[in-house]
């Protein structure tokens, strides 16, 4: 308890302020672009933060409503008919998670490759600062929660850039500015560590200064004044008696059709690759490397959309963009999560007024910033530098979840990134080394039926008379189609002259050399 309220309780409020900040249009944008009540996507927020942030092992993950979910989302609803018949499926889905993470099914998640997760990172980080430059001009046509590439307002990522250059808003633009400016100051090493100036995150100066500006263009500009879609909408409660009725609650009138259990076993499953492979993530940009138990994470998001499902809120995974924002905010403990849970529930109930004077511009100023911090030029450096085996699956992660969406492009990123690992595997566990007409033959780790044609073509490189040491010191195992592949040389090494020797076989060869 002293780690989790003593010195670090500083570093986990300041942060939590910068994740609820973050949070907040996030969750409104993904019900939108959902296609379900804007108060489904805080209510998710509110248990992702509170319910699962207590549960899960993560001490910096955070968790709330996933915009790689948002499609199947809108699928969902769209195919069950009504939104209480989606929250009866999200209700089985989180019960389903739960029964995975007892089973121990998490352990999958450290089967991801790494250039896999870090090419998912850079394409986040990239999208969110696409996705932010129309809000940044003040064209906000599109939710601001959805990351796929083809938009729900007809438009992919691109085009709504286009767009927003041609039909920006004037005073978007001295808000997202300033509100850089500042964020950049208080970035600052200096700044941030700074006994006084550091106590505030630069995230809430900035939204302050874009309340601000906007009233001032009253006086000033009043032409200039954002209302309407440019500002951040959440409802708006006359007393607190109103709140059940923003509780939406699940119908189970379909549990026996097929097209429920579909939908169910979809949002579990693709809802648990996306946990996984976030809280993965997190865990590489953890400064202190603590590693989350993946299959507890399992159980936190399935009691987590197991509750979100009766009170009608929307799927729940892990999510990389709070994450990122929580870590490069200096939280320390878990105790960030719950708390920018605490200030959804609380700030959203009772001063949803103020909050909705806020532009969505220097919001996206935050996520800029965000972005920019899971993109840096020096991350693809540094990956090039690595060799191309990481570089490429790297790469085609990018932009695979660039031009698509964020699961289709990680299946793209994975198939490549399992095709190096292979190729890799490929080449080191055959070696062929000559000295003076004497050839040395290593068996290295593993040697399946995939090398089986490299064996045979190095093998028929061997020239007469030489002499040939098989050496399987390095060998854990050693496939039956390799054993033939040896036996079928050895029988016929005679012919050709050659002399074959055998060293670190743990077992016999069917044949032996004539």
């Amino acid at each position: 308890m002293k780690n989790l309220f003593g010195s670090n309780l500083k570093y986990d409020l300041k942060s939590s302020l910068v994740v609820f900040l973050v949070a907040l249009p996030l969750c409104l944008g993904i019900a939108i672009a959902s296609g379900a009540p804007p108060m489904s996507g805080l209510i998710a927020g509110i248990i992702g933060g509170i319910v699962i942030g207590a549960i899960s092992g993560s001490h910096v993950g955070v968790s709330g409503p996933a915009a790689g979910l948002t499609v199947i989302v809108l699928n969902s609803i769209n195919s069950m008919g009504t939104f209480e018949l989606f929250l009866a499926t999200l209700v089985v889905a989180g019960l389903i998670q739960l029964t995975l993470g007892i089973l121990k099914a998490g352990i999958i998640g450290h089967y991801f490759p790494h250039a896999v997760i870090k090419g998912m990172l850079a394409a986040i980080g990239l999208i969110l600062i696409l996705k932010q430059i129309p809000h940044a001009l003040g064209y906000d046509v599109d939710a601001m929660g959805d990351e796929t590439f083809l938009q729900a307002d007809s438009h992919n990522t691109f085009s709504e850039i286009w767009y927003a250059f041609q039909f920006f808003s004037p005073g978007a633009i001295p808000i997202v500015l300033i509100a850089i400016g500042i964020l950049i100051f208080f970035d600052r090493p200096r700044i941030k560590d700074h006994k006084i100036f550091g106590t505030i995150p630069g995230a809430l100066w900035a939204v302050i200064s874009g309340i601000v500006i906007n009233e001032f263009y009253v006086i000033w500009k009043p032409e200039w004044k954002l209302t309407g879609n440019h500002l951040v909408k959440i409802p708006v409660l006359e007393n607190l008696g109103e709140i059940s009725n923003l509780l939406v609650f699940p119908d189970f009138s379909m549990i026996g059709e097929g097209t429920f259990w579909i939908v169910a076993v979809t949002i579990a499953i693709i809802g648990s690759l996306e946990t996984l492979l976030s809280i993965d993530a997190a865990d590489k940009l953890d400064p202190r490397k603590r590693i989350t138990p993946p299959s507890r994470e399992l159980i936190a998001q399935g009691i987590g959309n197991t509750l979100s499902g009766l009170i009608g809120g929307l799927p729940t995974t892990a999510v990389i963009v709070r994450s990122t924002a929580n870590i490069s905010s200096g939280a320390r403990t878990k105790m960030s999560a719950i708390f920018h849970g605490v200030l959804l529930m609380i700030l959203v109930l009772s001063i949803p007024t103020i909050l909705n004077m806020i532009p969505l511009s220097c919001l996206a100023a935050v996520l800029f910033l965000v972005g920019y911090k899971l993109a840096k030029p020096s991350i693809f450096i540094r990956i090039y530098k690595n060799g191309w085996d990481q570089f490429i699956p790297f790469l085609v992660t990018v932009v695979a979840i660039l031009l698509t969406d964020l699961l289709v492009g990680i299946g793209i990123g994975l198939v490549f990134g399992l095709v190096f690992v292979v190729k890799t595997n490929f080449v080191h566990s055959v070696d062929v080394t000559e000295r003076k007409g004497n050839y040395l033959v290593k068996l290295q780790k593993d040697v399946s039926f995939l090398n089986k044609a490299l064996l045979m073509k190095e093998l028929s490189k061997i020239p007469k008379g030489s002499t040939v040491i098989i050496n399987a010191h390095n060998a854990e195992f050693i496939d039956h189609d390799i054993q033939e592949v040896l036996n079928d040389y050895i029988e016929t090494s005679a012919d050709k002259n050659i002399t074959v020797l055998l060293d670190g076989f743990n077992f016999k060869l069917n044949k032996e050399p004539a």
